[in-house]
């Protein structure tokens, strides 16, 4: 009796040992994955393209007479004051008398020039009249604000209003700056060439007609010149804005004011923001051989000065142009997702394996997709699914090994 329950014993020792050496063998192997938690966040789809700054405005020195330019008394990026920094001298070539008709010329200029100036004193003060009642509006709108009674919305808008006068403001003073140079550049051309000045007078000065700072000189050496030629550039390296060469097809889906980050430019990013798009087009020849419609847009930089010192005119940028975005988006990798007939659908890990899961998408950018529905935050799914990987598969995170 003793026998046969010990010979039982053994026998189901040995069929336990074999059933496990049996399991060990036949039993599927856990598949190796990459998995990825899905997080709610703010989700974007940008245009991005190469861009290039430049100085919003750009005065471009000529001279008003025929004659030799002397070597240039600037460098390029020297510091230049409206009225005061000689930028260029001019030996006049013939000091001769002016017959009446260019007489009549020269002084019809000067007084073209002068109805230019009072027309831009006249804009001036009328920039300056509503920027005065846009900053008092503002600050009884700011007081209203602190009380209670006017939303926080109300206050923005008129908060964007005082800073469009004030750019408006900016802008009628520079107008101010170039019809005063115009009048000094007429006037010089009819004072010149009045009799006697011309053996008295060796050089014809030329001064800044803003401040700023020089761009480019055409010719730092002493050359002939003649009347209306462009001898320098000059501008204002603080005031910059971003040009971005773009597909036409991506220019005409950018939103009025479209936000934009500014990256690869040496510093941190920047905040930018779109102020137009030119009208017209042009045809470029790709480096792929292939002809495109292109335009450029313009964006205004929304960082303060001093956070972009180094950042001067012509410098290479890259903008990511937002589009689109939304916030507390459900966020699912596009390299988690893959069709199944006409369907979205990924594989969610639940413990050590995986369940095919249908869901639907919304708007994709280059990395990410929004989840409508099918997808919770916390839920972990696998990436870059194989082709062998089915629903209900043994899976363990490539991590863990």
């Amino acid at each position: 009796m003793a026998h046969a329950r010990r010979n039982i014993v053994l026998g189901l020792i040995g069929a336990g040992v074999v059933g496990g050496l049996l399991f060990l063998t036949f039993r599927p192997e856990p598949i190796p994955v990459d998995l990825h938690t899905v997080e709610t966040g703010k989700f974007e789809i940008t245009v991005d393209v190469d861009g290039t700054t430049r100085v919003a405005e750009i005065f471009e020195v000529s001279t008003p007479i025929s004659g030799m330019a002397m070597r240039s008394p600037v460098r390029v990026g020297d510091p230049v004051v409206a009225g005061e920094t000689v930028v260029s001298r001019v030996e006049p070539s013939a000091p001769g008398l002016l017959d009446a008709r260019t007489r009549l010329q020269a002084e019809a200029a000067v007084r073209e020039a002068e109805a230019t100036l009072s027309v831009a004193q006249t804009g001036l003060a009328e920039a300056l009249e509503v920027h005065s009642y846009a900053r008092l509006k503002f600050e009884r709108t700011n007081t209203l604000a602190k009380r209670g009674v006017v939303s926080a919305s109300r206050l923005e808008d008129i908060q964007q209003q005082l800073a469009v006068t004030e750019a408006a403001l900016e802008a009628e003073r520079a107008r101010i700056d170039q019809a005063k140079s115009g009048l000094q550049r007429a006037r010089a051309a009819l004072v010149e060439a009045e009799p006697g000045n011309g053996a008295e007078v060796c050089c014809v000065p030329i001064v800044a007609p803003a401040d700023g700072v020089v761009l480019e000189i055409d010719h730092v050496s002493a050359r002939p010149v003649t009347a209306g030629q462009r001898l320098l550039t000059i501008g204002d390296a603080a005031q910059i804005e971003l040009v971005a060469d773009l597909l036409s097809s991506d220019a005409v889906r950018l939103p009025d004011n479209a936000r934009a980050r500014v990256e690869r430019w040496g510093g941190e990013p920047l905040e930018a923001r779109l102020s137009r798009i030119e009208p017209a087009g042009r045809t470029k020849v790709s480096a792929l051989g292939i002809e495109e419609q292109r335009v450029d847009a313009v964006f205004d930089l929304l960082a303060p000065p001093e956070t972009r010192e180094q950042l001067g005119h012509g410098f290479a940028a890259y903008l990511r142009v937002v589009i689109h975005e939304e916030e507390n988006a459900v966020l699912v990798p596009l390299s988690a997702t893959f069709r199944v007939d006409d369907d979205w659908a990924v594989f969610k890990a639940d413990g050590d394996r995986v369940s095919r899961v249908p869901i639907e998408l919304g708007r994709r950018n280059a990395r990410f997709a929004v989840a409508i529905s099918g997808l919770s935050p916390g839920d972990r799914v696998v990436e870059h699914p194989r082709e062998d990987l089915t629903d209900g598969a043994l899976i363990v995170p490539r991590t863990a090994l």
